[in-house]
């Protein structure tokens, strides 16, 4: 820094900071010695003087020579040496305050040392901070005896960037951050500042723009249209202990996972007209009572983060770090979480790593860059949804989203991520015609860095938080989602099945009549039910665009589509896989689903809605006390066919095995309107079967077929089995029958 004379900065290094082109303006403005005692140097364009308080002496400004909104205090010795003594005991040494009689004071920001370390800044740069979110953002905090909040935030392509926010009036003109070395980490604390403020940074750009930006690693924003950030502060009270212990007891893999989708803006509204967005507080005492009554085990929740466009219904994020303020604050979807632990229901969030919105004032061209995503559109640009695709090969970004994905964990006690779009991850030619994609470096289409990027997230979550899931939405044959990352697998937990979910829906939607030619399509899952850790998904994106609700898809008069959805559900709920379903499934929602309106419960009035309900709550309550439909899903031992030729009749029978080999449950499948009177069965043991579910019961308003009492299994050999026994099938139903020996 040049100096024009003992007490006057120079004015081009003046300039520069007004032009936000000066990096460290802690070098200039603040308390410096010099050799007639000290300057105070204050940049504040918004007021015409300023004067200094220190002990008992109150110290006007003077001008400074160059551009305007400079404002110089001069210290003597003794001022100087108290000042000095303060600052370096951690001490508010003086306060600023405007040139008016009696005002408020505050702490000079730029007296006061950085919040970040010479460690954090190295973890950073070198993209290994796992708690990124505690060191960049906004932060409430005493500093150097000061209350106030610490801002930090990526851009190492700015030539300046400025805090603004409520606090400042929101005016850009006045506090600008320090670049914190080559890192591209600014930094700025600001005394005075405190939970609820609402700021941006102003970045400005190498071409001369310069543009508001909300704060990537913000943890609350404003309520949407709007954009700003909040600074955040929790004081939440965690009282879920037990659950977190008993979910690290055991291997999830093995337990029940009967998951209940939910998108919180059309579960259920508030208000006379339904119109009403429940928040975060009443969902946590409705949905947890809705989901212990039914029997769920895990309800997973469509993205919470926050985003712009609500009809994105989550999956375009722009505040990754920021819950999203539609349904309250931070702190009351961290007691949402609490509170459905304490009714011994998971929560997973729905996460997007795959792309983000291009919007100007999130993370979009950052600063003025490519900076989170790739500069070359073949890369950086998702061809479907116009949306920009995150550089995976960055170590910066690489960082923040591992940090984002173990934030959930940390922060709001989640018990799993569903990672959205993984395919479109996985491919460089994802939706792209040749010649719109680049080949990774061995001339491959796949995505090294975005496999990297996968297993890292996958491992930390895995030995960081035991018990935890980690599923991935992948609609290729990509090999070894769900096998671990010391073997070549990508580390997930569980895979969401989709060719499961196509075949068996296209089985389904067929008239009965026609289903005998498409009978392997219903039996082709077990061909490779094997060779991932499945989940069986009927999620909201077979609801939306046209598709029609489940309800619609099935054939027949109403009766007939009850029937054939309540053997469906069923027939999933003992097939190998966890299990998911969107809400409104479980009760034959008739429309399609529509995000802006809460799902049609009126219709449980109606007795075949009803029923079908009922039959969820059932099929819960047999899943979870039965370890023969849980216990061995990924296990060729666990399962058995006992008829999957049947084609003519549109039947189908296998049995469930529980870990001791014996145990066991069988699933007999009769999907045709005609019942099946008489029909022998291979069955694993002799004695007397019991039905434990019966899709046509008349409590589910079937047609109340079946086989009442006992079913005796004799010594016939049948099916490859050492046993029989003659049943009843009634139509369009599953039944489920086990040995009378088997506890209740």
């Amino acid at each position: 820094m040049k100096v024009v004379d003992s007490t006057f900065p120079d004015p081009d290094s003046l300039g520069l900071i007004t032009q936000a082109r000066f990096d460290d303006p802690h070098a200039l403005l603040g308390f410096h010695r010099n050799p007639t005692g000290a300057t105070v140097l204050s940049f504040r364009p918004d007021l015409p003087a300023l004067a200094c308080r220190l002990g008992e002496d109150l110290i006007p400004s003077r001008p400074v020579p160059g551009p305007p909104g400079f404002h110089q205090i001069l210290l003597d010795h003794r001022q100087a040496d108290l000042a000095e003594r303060l600052l370096s005991v951690g001490e508010q040494a003086y306060q600023l305050m405007s040139g008016e009689a009696r005002a408020e004071g505050w702490a000079d920001p730029y007296s006061l040392s950085p919040t970040l370390g010479p460690t954090d800044i190295h973890l950073l740069a070198e993209g290994r901070d796992r708690f990124l979110y505690r060191h960049l953002g906004a932060h409430p905090r005493r500093h150097q005896g000061v209350d106030g909040t610490a801002f930090a935030v990526w851009a190492p392509n700015a030539t300046g960037v400025r805090v603004v926010g409520d606090f400042s009036g929101w005016d850009a003109s006045w506090l600008p951050m320090r670049n914190l070395g080559s890192s591209g980490f600014w930094e700025l604390f600001i005394p005075g500042v405190g939970a609820g403020a609402l700021y941006k940074f102003w970045v400005f750009h190498p071409d001369g723009g310069a543009v508001y930006k909300a704060d990537p690693c913000g943890q609350a924003m404003e309520v949407p249209p709007r954009t700003a950030s909040v600074v955040a502060s929790s004081n939440f009270s965690w009282s879920d202990q037990g659950w977190l212990q008993s979910r690290a007891a055991a291997d999830p893999l093995e337990r029940p996972i009967s998951v209940y989708e939910v998108h919180l803006g059309s579960w259920r509204r508030g208000g006379e007209d339904g119109g009403r967005l429940l928040t975060y507080l009443e969902v946590a005492e409705q949905l947890g009572d809705y989901c212990a009554e039914m029997g769920f085990t895990h309800v997973e929740l469509m993205p919470v983060a926050e985003h712009p466009f609500g009809g994105s219904w989550g999956y375009q994020v722009s505040g990754y770090f920021a819950p999203t303020a539609r349904y309250g604050s931070p702190d009351d979807l961290r007691h949402m979480v609490d509170r459905l632990h304490q009714r011994q229901i998971g929560v997973i969030l729905d996460w997007v790593p795959a792309h983000f919105p291009r919007d100007e004032f999130a993370l979009s061209h950052f600063d003025g860059t490519a900076l989170y995503e790739h500069l070359d559109p073949r890369l950086g640009v998702h061809p479907d949804w116009n949306t920009a695709i995150f550089n995976y090969g960055r170590r910066e970004v690489r960082n923040f989203l591992v940090a984002n994905a173990l934030y959930w964990f940390d922060e709001f006690h989640v018990d799993g991520l569903r990672v959205d779009a993984v395919a479109s991850m996985l491919y460089l030619d994802y939706s792209r015609k040749e010649g719109e994609w680049l080949p990774n470096r061995f001339g491959g289409r796949e995505n090294l860095e975005a496999v990297e990027l996968l297993r890292e997230v996958n491992s930390l979550v895995y030995h960081d938080q035991p018990g935890a899931l980690m599923v991935a939405e992948e609609s290729t044959s990509w090999p070894g989602v769900s096998r671990p990352t010391y073997s070549g697998g990508l580390g997930f937990g569980l895979k969401w099945n989709m060719g499961w979910m196509h075949d068996t829906l296209d089985y389904f939607s067929n008239d009965p009549v026609y289903r005998r030619y498409h009978h392997n399509t219903l039996t082709f899952s077990l061909m490779y039910a094997w060779s991932e850790n499945f989940m069986l998904p009927l999620s909201h994106d077979e609801v939306v665009h046209g598709k029609g609700s489940l309800l619609a898809k099935m054939p027949g008069d109403d009766w007939q589509k009850f029937a054939n959805l309540r053997a469906l559900l069923a027939y999933q709920w003992a097939h190998p896989g966890k299990k998911l379903i969107f809400m409104g499934q479980e009760w034959g929602q008739r429309a399609e689903w529509d995000a802006d309106q809460q799902l049609d419960w009126f219709l449980l009035e109606q007795p075949f809605h009803k029923g079908l309900q009922q039959l969820v709550r059932d099929l819960n309550r047999v899943y979870r006390r039965e370890p023969a439909l849980h216990q061995r899903d990924f296990t060729p031992e666990g399962f058995r066919w006992i008829d999957a030729s049947n084609a003519d009749a549109n039947v189908i029978a296998f049995v469930r095995f529980a870990a001791d080999g014996q145990r066991h449950v069988a699933c007999l499948c009769n999907l045709s309107p005609v019942p099946r009177h008489g029909y022998r069965i291979g069955l694993p043991g002799p004695g007397p079967y019991q039905e434990v579910l019966n899709t046509d019961s008349g409590y589910y308003q079937g047609s109340n077929q079946g086989n009442l009492g006992e079913i005796r299994a004799d010594g016939l050999p049948w099916h490859g089995l050492p046993n029989s026994a003659v049943v009843t099938l009634p139509p369009l139903a599953t039944v489920w029958i086990a040995p009378a020996s088997q506890e209740r």
